[in-house]
């Protein structure tokens, strides 16, 4: 399964999983893991960043291109995802296990805005083609 149907997902690619505790994990998706290639650099946003959402807050690097990561929700960033500075290709392996970073939303009502699985598939799917 390339769109888990439990995450939340941005035009951008990112996906969004709301935890237990109301905060949010983010990662980048298949889809764009895939169109990237083999990811060596990834520059996540410092801890304690406050985000807005839609605001470039760090930067994912591939043999074949650069790409900006954006923020899904805003919210202050609580923990970026270190082991993925000695290992970035740790996204192409599994890119919904190998999460960037984690952010505690300044309105939660935000995540609602974004897309569902089926509607983020349609997106992936347009841009193969």
């Amino acid at each position: 399964m390339t769109t888990p149907d439990n995450l939340k997902y941005t035009k951008s690619h990112e996906w969004v999983r709301q935890e237990a505790d109301g905060t949010v994990t983010i990662g980048i998706t298949f889809h764009a893991q895939e169109m990237l290639g083999d990811v060596v650099f990834i520059e996540n946003p410092a801890v304690g960043r406050k985000l807005k959402q839609g605001e470039e807050c760090g930067v994912i690097e591939s043999v074949k291109a650069a790409a900006d990561i954006y923020a899904p929700l805003s919210g202050e960033v609580l923990a970026a995802n270190g082991e993925l500075a000695d290992a970035p290709e740790k996204v192409n392996q599994d890119s919904y296990a190998a999460w960037l970073f984690r952010v505690r939303p300044d309105d939660p009502a935000e995540l609602a805005g974004l897309l569902d699985a089926a509607a983020y598939q349609k997106i992936a799917d347009a841009e193969k083609q």
